[in-house]
């Protein structure tokens, strides 16, 4: 099952994607709450009505908005946490190298993962972004899961079961701010609180059963075969797969529900897919051939981002019209 969250009169009203077509929910059964983050709430009752629902929409076509009259917002538009992982090694392995720097042996001991801006949360369409953000701008390839009820303590073995659902993510950068604020040694903020994208809609995990394969030798939890690949303006920059993730999020869920509570409507992002950002491509390229030219996101880029089984999301980057400058308020030292 797919679920979207999409734009009706100004309100934000929960869907069922199906056959090009968007279904409210509510609508068809109005003991299904509206909103997304109710229906997460609501739980496993609430998605067995909309299980319903798709089961008798297969069977009886008509009704709902053509997706082309429909304009989708972030599966989860406002999510009560968003944290990104690290999960992907050749990813680190590869943009350490780039730095010259030894593989980092505490990636192979736990998962770890950063808390971002949940309130920057984006859908499909326009991203705008500030001047500064252009200094290095750059896409992130991930996947992410939506939690979908409350647990603690909670063990890789188990934790499978507290996933609502799959969608793409990017996690979109302003590497030189990162870089500036990370030599504190406090993670990234201002580099990465601007804008993350999810979308276009929340795959429900019955979906990607077929795709399922075994987690890497010594993990828990489950892997899906699914290839990853995203295009700025039409050209492939970036191709992966969420099967080679090393860390599942069944155990990055362990670390994060250890000692706290995950809640319905919580976002955990996969971290960067092998090749899935400019700061590693760019890297790559220097370390190869000098000559190399990096590559940023400009202005009017489009950036398009496929993984299988979880749909396409695409994004047209925008440049705020404004002189306001939060680098040039650096202190000199």
């Amino acid at each position: 099952m797919k679920l979207v969250t999409f734009q009706k009169e100004n309100e934000a009203r929960l869907g069922l994607f199906l056959n090009d077509t968007v279904y409210d929910l509510n609508a068809i059964n109005p003991a299904i709450p509206d909103t997304m983050a109710e229906f997460l709430k609501a739980g496993e009752d609430a998605m067995q009505m909309a299980h319903e629902v798709e089961n008798h929409l297969k069977e009886n076509v008509g009704g709902g908005y053509p997706l082309e009259q429909v304009k989708l917002l972030a599966p989860v538009p406002n999510p009560t946490s968003c944290r990104d992982g690290y999960a992907f090694r050749q990813h680190v392995a590869a943009a350490r190298r780039n730095r010259k720097v030894d593989m980092i042996a505490e990636f192979d001991q736990y998962p770890i993962w950063y808390f971002t801006n949940h309130n920057a949360i984006q859908g499909p369409g326009e991203i705008w972004c500030m001047p500064d953000h252009f200094q290095k701008l750059d896409f992130e390839l991930e996947a992410a899961i939506v939690i979908g009820k409350k647990g603690r303590n909670i063990k890789a073995s188990e934790a499978d079961q507290y996933i609502a659902g799959y969608m793409i993510m990017n996690d979109m950068s302003a590497r030189t701010l990162q870089m500036e604020e990370m030599l504190l040694n406090l993670g990234p903020a201002k580099g990465k609180d601007f804008s993350t994208v999810i979308g276009p809609w929340l795959v429900t995990p019955d979906e990607l059963e077929p795709y399922k394969i075994p987690a890497k030798s010594g993990h828990t939890g489950n892997a899906y075969n699914l290839e990853m690949k995203c295009w700025v303006n039409g050209v492939e920059v970036s191709r992966g797969n969420m099967g080679d993730m090393d860390w599942t999020f069944a155990e990055i869920v362990e670390r994060c529900a250890y000692g706290v509570d995950i809640l319905p409507g919580d976002v955990i992002g996969s971290g960067t897919v092998g090749t899935g950002c400019f700061l590693e491509l760019n890297g790559t390229g220097l370390l190869n051939d000098p000559n190399f030219k990096p590559q940023w996101l400009q202005p009017n880029d489009l950036v398009d981002m496929e993984i299988t089984g979880l749909g396409y999301l695409s994004n047209t980057i925008k440049k705020e019209d404004s002189d306001f400058s939060i680098l040039a308020l650096k202190k000199k030292g």
